[in-house]
């Protein structure tokens, strides 16, 4: 009975962002767990070698190319979808992106780009799917916030201000969608070791403070958010909606 409320064997799982980073990862832990994946990004290229790794595994791997900041191109690539491939029954919003700089200097037009990357594409794919979920009265949506969601750093206070509001759209989306059977749920990694951070893992001043800021530590691993994904996509969490759950080895617990 315990084993069975995590397993996804028969459902399709949608993970925006997903040729690298984080959304692969959790693409690979949820075909693990019994999903069929739906990998999406921007660049053909990257999505389809991600897909042929991925499908190296045994998964059961599809690909759905389109940009999450275009709502017309989201709408219809996954009504597309939906009419002639089948169901998305799970979603992951974890399309997104940084840009470091201090405030008084930061570009408008890379405010504009994260507020686009960061959260228009989760209202965007979201409502797309949603629609989809609603009509079958179930579902689950899973959005990628961050530990910038109840924390800022300096550099970055653009992006703590996108991940803040993935966080209240979650909720939104939940006060919104339960009573249609939908579970919408955020996950909130702390510093993990991807590409997006990169130049902070080079930094071995950075990766000092943060050992040291960090109850754990360490830096987080990609793989360490799987299972946090599989509880919210998988009957287990079935009374869950509208929270974050953070994965950030204690940093938002300790001063």
């Amino acid at each position: 009975m315990s084993s069975s409320l995590f397993d996804l064997t028969g459902k399709s799982a949608l993970i925006t962002g997903s040729s690298q980073g984080i959304g692969f990862a959790l693409a690979k832990g949820l075909a693990a767990s019994g999903a069929k994946i739906i990998l999406n990004g921007r660049d053909r290229t990257k999505l389809q070698a991600a897909a042929d790794n991925l499908s190296t595994t045994g998964a059961d791997v599809q690909t759905l190319g389109f940009d999450a900041t275009d709502h017309d191109a989201v709408r219809a690539a996954v009504d597309g979808f939906e009419d002639t491939s089948g169901t998305i029954d799970i979603l992951v919003n974890n399309a997104g992106m940084q840009h470091r700089t201090e405030l008084e200097n930061f570009p408008a037009d890379a405010f504009e780009k994260l507020l686009q990357t960061n959260v228009a594409s989760v209202f965007h794919v979201g409502q797309a799917v949603a629609r989809h979920m609603i009509a079958r009265k179930a579902g689950k949506i899973i959005n990628i916030a961050s530990v910038q969601s109840a924390l800022a750093r300096p550099g970055i206070a653009p992006y703590t201000a996108t991940k803040g509001a993935v966080t209240n759209l979650t909720k939104g989306m939940a006060t919104d969608w339960a009573k249609h059977g939908l579970q919408c749920n955020a996950i909130a990694p702390g510093y993990f070791d991807t590409p997006l951070n990169a130049a902070l893992v080079a930094d071995p001043d950075f990766s000092e403070w943060l050992a040291k800021r960090t109850p754990a530590g360490r830096w987080g691993n990609v793989e360490e958010l799987v299972g946090a994904c599989v509880f919210l996509s998988s009957g287990a969490s079935s009374f869950v909606n509208g929270h974050t759950l953070y994965v950030d080895g204690g940093i938002t617990a300790s001063l």
